[in-house]
């Protein structure tokens, strides 16, 4: 497309002068898309960077699946031990659960000693990790002791633990568990 401007009158008996912009509207069209390719460019490389800075690498991944799984392990194993010491270690302060009672709580039976276990099994079958969260899930084999509910009963459940790198340390910050109905 050509741009013209008009610049007056001519010193011949009607005709008018104009002048041609081509070479400069194409100056002006290159700059332009010159322009926005680099700020493309820029966007794009911006993106690859931040993306490559925090993605984790399968090996990360890896050692931090190891572990959380241990983790998860001493936990089950407070829970069974009663160690409310030891499973504060791993909770943090508005830890949340729903139990397999239908109630969400602050594993409150758990404190004031209302369930204890005789045999508490947890198995881990699946883990995901994203940045400082990992959730795992899998099923746990339960059998409740002394004024517990069930006492004595062999109860199968499903669990889900929510973990989160806070302050340099991974913390147990949600679980949800249900009793698989036979």
């Amino acid at each position: 497309m050509e741009s013209y401007i008009f610049t007056g009158n001519s010193d011949r008996k009607g005709s008018i002068s104009f002048m041609t912009f081509r070479a400069k509207n194409q100056s002006a069209h290159l700059i332009l898309n010159n322009m926005k390719r680099s700020i493309l460019l820029t966007v794009v490389l911006v993106a690859g960077m931040i993306s490559v800075a925090s993605a984790q690498t399968e090996k990360e991944k890896k050692a931090i699946e190891t572990e959380v799984r241990k983790l998860d392990s001493l936990h089950a194993a407070a829970v069974l031990s009663g160690d409310l010491k030891e499973m504060d270690k791993y909770w943090t302060e508005d830890f949340m659960v729903t139990n397999p009672f239908n109630e969400i709580d602050r594993a409150n039976r758990i404190r004031n000693g209302a369930v204890t276990y005789a045999s508490f099994q947890r198995i881990c079958e699946a883990v995901k990790i994203q940045d400082n969260t990992a959730i795992l899930m899998g099923k746990e084999i339960v059998v409740p002791k002394g004024k517990s509910p069930d006492a004595g009963k062999i109860i199968n459940r499903r669990y889900t633990n929510i973990w989160m790198k806070i302050d340099h340390n991974w913390r147990l910050v949600a679980r949800h568990a249900s009793v698989i109905c036979s």
